[in-house]
């Protein structure tokens, strides 16, 4: 494998660890080690850079757990995919955070149909086990990577309409934006192992970690949607701001 030119310019009084993943960092930032790239492996690096193993190790573990690289053992390190981020302490759409990176959203509509409350939904949406509701399942896509499952219960009075959305076309959180305003929403955020069935929908291992946004919102004072939105671990981020 041939190694990139700045290599061996490694010249700053850095730990020997951090020049390693300067030189990393550099080769992803600029463009030389797109993502899904195979780096150097340990032994090389090691015989090009001539620094021990113990600081080259240093080095790609801290990356990888920073998400930068991907370490598969008996095959080698890769750069990873760029993770999607979405904002925490706010509610916006999946298409437009997508769109925001210049890339392509598109879903598919798993299911779309009337639904009777268990006691988990009713509870959720305030409405009495065995109520009418509206119940959807949508992936979405960040170009060709299935970056998200949207598994939504509506409150079938809120937005009556629900159903009759062509959703290739409007998001669903577009849309109760504009049949019901939001006011006041609530996010429980917890790491999950997906099922099987969620795995392929996602096109990953059934032990990959992936994050779970468990969401109800209101209008005024309405409950109108319990939303669990599950994300692969690798692919996804949230990042809250606040102030005191």
């Amino acid at each position: 494998m041939t190694l990139s030119a700045d290599l061996s310019t490694l010249s700053t009084p850095a730990p020997l660890y951090e020049q390693v993943k300067k030189m990393i960092t550099d080769n992803i930032s600029n463009g030389t080690w797109p993502p899904n790239h195979r780096i150097p492996s340990e032994a090389e690096l090691v015989a090009h850079l001539g620094f021990s193993r113990m600081t080259i190790n240093r080095a790609l573990r801290e990356l990888t757990h920073q998400g930068l690289l991907i370490r598969m053992q008996g095959v080698g390190t890769f750069v990873a995919e760029p993770k999607g981020q979405s904002a925490l302490f706010e509610v916006h759409s999946i298409r437009d955070e997508i769109l925001a990176r210049n890339h392509r959203h598109h879903c598919k509509i798993i299911l779309l149909a009337e639904a009777q409350a268990n006691s988990e939904q009713a509870a959720a949406l305030n409405l009495g086990v065995g109520s009418k509701l509206f119940h959807s399942i949508i992936v979405h896509y960040e170009n060709d990577t299935p970056v998200q499952i949207e598994n939504r219960y509506v409150n079938p009075v809120v937005a009556p309409d629900y159903l009759q959305q062509d959703f290739q076309k409007i998001t669903p959180h577009d849309y109760l934006s504009r049949v019901a305003p939001l006011t006041e929403g609530e996010h429980i955020v917890e790491a999950v192992l997906p099922s099987a069935e969620e795995s392929q929908w996602l096109h990953i291992h059934a032990s990959e970690p992936c994050l779970l946004i468990e969401r109800r919102t209101w209008s005024k004072h309405h409950n109108v949607t319990y939303a669990k939105l599950l994300f692969p671990g690798t692919r996804h981020r949230l990042k809250g701001h606040f102030t005191s």
